[in-house]
């Protein structure tokens, strides 16, 4: 898509919520995505050099019983520098944990063989090895553009994405477009409280990831309000990507999420504590009821 600010006006569609990154530093160029409005969705900022790449990242609220889907959006200049192509790369890592993930866009790597897992150059042996490493399928069999592999879907659920047909060229594009349907992740079984694992939580990343943010710059001018939303929200991205969380089944969906036997444990030892002290106070004959309450002076 080519488009900035002032043509606004024009990309609009009903019934559908548009999310943009317009290119820096020239006229022209960006990546778009237009998700349905009857959808729960968000922006996800990755906070990790996303000024350096052209990608954006949503998040799609799953329906009930279904989990949630990341869906990004990527154009990759053929002569992008290799410190995008790591950034790219530390985007892609972020967003393939264990929520559902579904990448598309033109990646320009077009000497990569993905029958045979296999690049001539070093910047697609790089990416080839990033999709590895994160665990993410290629779903695109057949070439787009001039008989090159260049426009990719990538995902990291096998039968997520599914129903792939390639169209013909939008425009004047040399692209040809493709068709596909995102399938919900298999509907599990949902007890009704959730809780934060700590024991499996990354806290290094965390720390990483929170002292990334220009603080000084993200808040600059904001008010108390403001900048406590704005570092709420940073927060509580950084926890959905540091801090997996565990369904609570059986008799503990009865506590609340926050509730583990150490507090369990200290919740008994305090009744226990208190039963203690009726019980002696009891055997005193109720001398506090019984004393006279002081009177201040008049």
């Amino acid at each position: 898509m080519w488009w900035d600010s002032s043509y606004d006006w024009s990309v609009g569609m009903v019934g559908y919520r548009f999310f943009r990154k317009d290119r820096q530093g020239r006229q022209g160029g960006g990546i778009a995505l237009y998700v349905n409005d009857q959808l729960e969705c968000m922006d996800l900022h990755l906070v990790m050099d996303e000024e350096l790449t052209e990608s954006l990242w949503v998040r799609i609220k799953g329906r009930a019983g279904a989990g949630d889907v990341i869906v990004g959006v990527c154009y990759r200049p053929p002569d992008q520098e290799d410190r995008a192509d790591e950034a790219l790369c530390r985007q892609m890592g972020a967003a393939s944990g264990p929520q559902a993930l579904v990448l598309m866009g033109d990646f320009n790597h077009p000497n990569i063989c993905w029958r045979d897992n296999a690049a001539e150059r070093k910047q697609s042996r790089r990416f080839l090895e990033c999709v590895n490493n994160n665990f993410l399928l290629q779903v695109i069999e057949e070439p787009m553009r001039r008989g090159a592999m260049l426009d990719l879907i990538l995902t990291n659920k096998e039968g997520l994405v599914g129903d792939v047909k390639l169209k013909g060229s939008l425009g004047c594009s040399d692209h040809k477009m493709v068709e596909f349907r995102i399938l919900r992740a298999v509907r599990r079984a949902h007890s009704k409280l959730t809780a934060l694992d700590f024991r499996r939580a990354d806290s290094g990343l965390f720390r990483d990831l929170l002292a990334r943010i220009p603080w000084d710059k993200a808040l600059e001018g904001r008010g108390a309000q403001d900048s406590w939303l704005i570092f709420k929200g940073h927060l509580l991205q950084a926890q959905e990507q540091c801090i997996p969380t565990k369904r609570k089944s059986g008799k503990t969906t009865k506590r609340p999420p926050w509730m583990n036997k150490e507090l369990l444990g200290k919740v008994k030892h305090k009744k226990e504590a208190y039963r203690g002290v009726e019980a002696r106070a009891g055997s005193l004959g109720g001398i506090q009821r019984n004393c006279p309450s002081s009177q201040g002076a008049g």
